[in-house]
């Protein structure tokens, strides 16, 4: 019979270490790109004529794993920010806000809010 190695205590405390880090990072809310992304604006009003229409955008934060163990607050940050930085991609700096959903996973004594996804039309104005 194979027996498998034993696994030092040290190696159990580093690979412990890194999944736990991983797990924590996962739980942050994804960043805003440095340069134009902090200059994109996020609307609820369409804008005029004087901006060209670039295309559609989605950004989205968190699944039924990451998502139950970061804070809502997190979790919509990450989609406005994934949203901006995929607008400033396209060379857009206004992206007119269409949908937002927050989806929850769980059962019927428990529900809680797992993700976040917005979607909106990318404009070049000014």
């Amino acid at each position: 019979m194979h027996y498998l190695p034993a696994i030092p205590r040290d190696a159990l405390r580093v690979a412990f270490l890194v999944a736990a880090t991983c797990a924590l990072a996962a739980c942050a809310p994804t960043t805003l790109s440095p340069g134009a992304a902090s200059n994109v604006r996020i609307t609820h009003n369409e804008p005029g004529k004087e901006c060209a229409f670039l295309g559609d955008v989605t950004g989205s934060q968190g699944n039924f794993l990451a998502g139950a163990i970061t804070s809502n607050a997190d979790l919509e940050t990450g989609a406005r920010n994934d949203l901006k930085n995929k607008a400033a991609g396209m060379g857009g700096n206004v992206v007119y806000l269409l949908t937002q959903r927050a989806g929850q996973t769980g059962g019927k004594d428990h529900l809680e809010q797992t993700n976040v996804t917005l979607s909106g039309n990318v404009y070049r104005c000014g």
